[in-house]
């Protein structure tokens, strides 16, 4: 009867020990494996990284219109500068009233007359007057050079020698008095500009003896002679 008890206590504490040691295992044992489709980690710049905005990425547009707005700006600005620069640099017109002389129709003496003529460098002044030479403005008053044209003119300021380079269309030949009319004129009109000493002229780049054949033609014509 003591033995069975005995045997009876043994076995339950057998039963307790192999118990326990089921619980120890079911509380260690490692958990399930993960699922195929579940992500095995997540990295911080696919979660934790905010997404990039329009508002908070620089506007690229806006910047180059910005610097469109300010180049289109200081270019007009530097433009208008040069247009400025340009206008004060270019001299302006001046008006002179110059005596210019014509011969009546008769071709019997020379008539002074008045003409405002408008330059903007002190060689067009002479040019201008040339050109006055060669029309009258008036039936009364003829040009003795309205068929003879200027080629070249030029001045050297340092003697005072106007040079003048002319071409004579045959049908601007006049006779000796026409000539010698056609030359006084000339020199009378030049010469009151103070600043002309002489007078050099050449007939298609040549220093002819004659202008048109019947009066000599000194090279230079100086003032006073």
């Amino acid at each position: 009867m003591v033995n069975k008890k005995i045997w009876c206590a043994v076995l339950l504490s057998a039963v307790m020990i192999v118990g326990a040691g089921c619980g120890q295992k079911a509380k260690t044992a490692p958990p399930p494996p993960a699922s195929a489709s579940e992500p095995s980690s997540i990295q911080a710049d696919e979660s934790t990284s905010p997404p990039v905005t329009e508002g908070t990425a620089p506007d690229d547009s806006t910047a180059g219109s910005n610097s469109g707005n300010d180049s289109s700006g200081e270019t007009g600005e530097t433009k208008g500068e040069s247009t400025g620069e340009a206008a004060k640099d270019q001299p302006s017109f001046q008006k002179l009233t110059v005596d210019v002389y014509y011969t009546d129709p008769q071709e019997m003496e020379l008539k002074k007359a008045q003409k405002e003529i408008r330059y903007q460098v002190p060689l067009e002044k002479y040019v201008e007057a040339f050109k006055a030479l060669q029309d009258s403005g008036s039936p009364d008053l003829v040009p003795l050079w309205n068929k003879i044209e200027l080629t070249k003119m030029s001045l050297d300021t340092d003697t005072g020698l106007l040079h003048m380079d002319i071409h004579i269309p045959d049908e601007a030949r006049l006779g000796s008095g026409g000539e010698q009319f056609a030359l006084d004129s000339l020199k009378q009109t030049m010469f009151q500009f103070d600043e002309i000493k002489a007078i050099d002229i050449l007939v298609d780049g040549q220093a002819v003896e004659s202008l048109m054949g019947h009066m000599d033609l000194d090279h230079p014509i100086k003032r006073g002679e």
